[in-house]
């Protein structure tokens, strides 16, 4: 028989205290370098990085590079999530950390495009490949240290406190571009500023370091390999299942609103309110952080809620509150209203942290142990491609083609909404992970 999620009865232990804090800590630190990036990818490296060309296909190519780290991500799943169903979570861990450091303080260290020429992309793409692959192999072994530690009926709960490091990440990202800012003049902080939030990278690593050397691998990998049921080939044995097959398709739809929703807020709306709606940079910067606040804090209490009334239930909540406040959002953001813009983007804020913090574990509760590790990486990692990676970039060529107007882009996160909805109510558990 298979191991199953849950845990022994150590994981209510001072170690599982640890293993939730090691959690929390090392995603905030990832996910801070990675969306640092994203950040980057809309008010600053289209100047520095692209030339001093046409300004929107700048803006593109700079997406475009922000969109590669997605297409890495899958990759970086399949080589981390196969180390980690064969040799464990804890030591997987380690190394993803160490990677998206380096990769991330070496882009605060790049000369431009106008001290190297066409180099400067060339560098910045191959570091932000580093970075995806990375970080595709990192979410999956944080979520599981989590949600394999948890006693019976808290999975949800523990599952979502991994994910709060992506809203924490973010507002980190974001609240350090605008700190930097507000004390440095535009000429400042192009020139050196925004090196420094990149070069911090070194000293969070540091940190999460110390606290994930601390932490023992999990009850469920050790039952496992205790039975002597680890898998020779994860992804193969994912295909072949046909349970977790079917639990692979859904998994992938329903990460569409999620992602989709996330880079809509988190991304696009930096490019979208400052070039399009002429909204200072410093508003918009503000309004995002406090979007990550609140889906930070909505995240726990989605998780606990999840073990009440069902993972796929709180998910699909979540995509119709998406659904049903996009086209309103995107109609009074154009008012320019500072209190608006926040309470918007807050908004979609809402809706990623209710969905975010029900994921995890439903997407873990996918697959078994011996292939748990590469099956939601594939989901999350593969439906982060089109879900989070390709989204700038499209609702950027929906702006375009809708002359400046935000319905065409409204429109397919709508869409993706209502998909979304009716996958994550489709998607079962996996016999061996009840």
């Amino acid at each position: 028989m298979s191991a199953t999620l849950e845990a022994t009865p150590s994981s209510g232990t001072r170690q599982a205290r640890t293993v939730l804090a090691a959690s929390l800590i090392g995603t905030t630190i990832e996910w801070y370098d990675f969306f640092l990036f994203a950040t980057a990818a809309g008010i600053v490296f289209p100047k520095l990085f692209y030339g001093q060309g046409n300004p929107t296909v700048a803006t593109l190519l700079s997406f475009a590079t922000f969109a590669v780290g997605f297409v890495a991500r899958p990759l970086g799943g399949l080589i981390f999530g196969h180390i980690g169903d064969r040799v464990g979570r804890r030591r997987t861990l380690v190394v993803t950390m160490a990677l998206t450091g380096l990769s991330t303080a070496a882009i605060g260290a790049l000369p431009t495009y106008a001290a190297i020429g066409v180099a400067a992309p060339v560098l910045l793409v191959l570091l932000r490949v580093l970075q995806g692959v990375a970080i595709g192999g990192e979410w999956g072994g944080a979520v599981l240290m989590a949600v394999e530690y948890a006693p019976p009926g808290r999975r949800g709960l523990y599952g979502s406190t991994p994910q709060i490091g992506l809203g924490l990440g973010l507002a980190l990202g974001t609240g350090a571009f605008a700190l930097l800012g507000a004390v440095m003049d535009d000429d400042a902080f192009a020139a050196y500023g925004w090196r420094i939030a990149f070069l911090a990278s070194v000293v969070l690593v540091v940190i999460g370091f110390v606290v994930r050397l601390a932490v023992l691998e999990t009850p469920a990998f050790r039952q496992m390999q205790a039975a002597a049921e680890t898998s020779r080939v994860p992804a193969a044995d994912v295909v072949r299942d046909p349970v977790s097959r079917r639990n692979l398709g859904w998994g992938l739809l329903a990460r569409w609103a999620e992602g989709a929703s996330f880079n809509t807020w988190g991304v696009f709306v930096l490019t979208y309110t400052v070039a399009t709606l002429a909204l200072p940079r410093t508003q918009v910067l503000v309004a995002v952080t406090v979007a990550a606040v609140v889906s930070a804090a909505v995240m726990p209490l989605a998780g606990a809620w999840s073990d009440r009334i069902g993972r796929g239930r709180v998910f699909a909540i979540g995509c119709v509150i998406l659904a049903v406040g996009v086209f309103p959002a995107f109609a009074l953001l154009g008012t320019g209203i500072v209190g608006v813009t926040v309470a918007l983007v807050a908004m979609l804020g809402l809706s990623y942290g209710i969905t975010s913090g029900a994921e995890s574990t439903l997407f873990a509760e996918l697959f078994p142990t011996r292939t748990r590790y590469t099956g939601m990486s594939l989901v999350f990692q593969g439906g982060g491609i089109y879900a989070s990676g390709l989204t700038p970039l499209i609702l950027t060529s929906l702006l375009a083609l809708g002359g400046g107007t935000p319905w065409f882009a409204a429109g397919y996160l709508f869409v993706a909404a209502v998909v979304s909805t009716v996958a994550a109510l489709k998607a079962r558990p996996h016999g061996s992970a009840r």
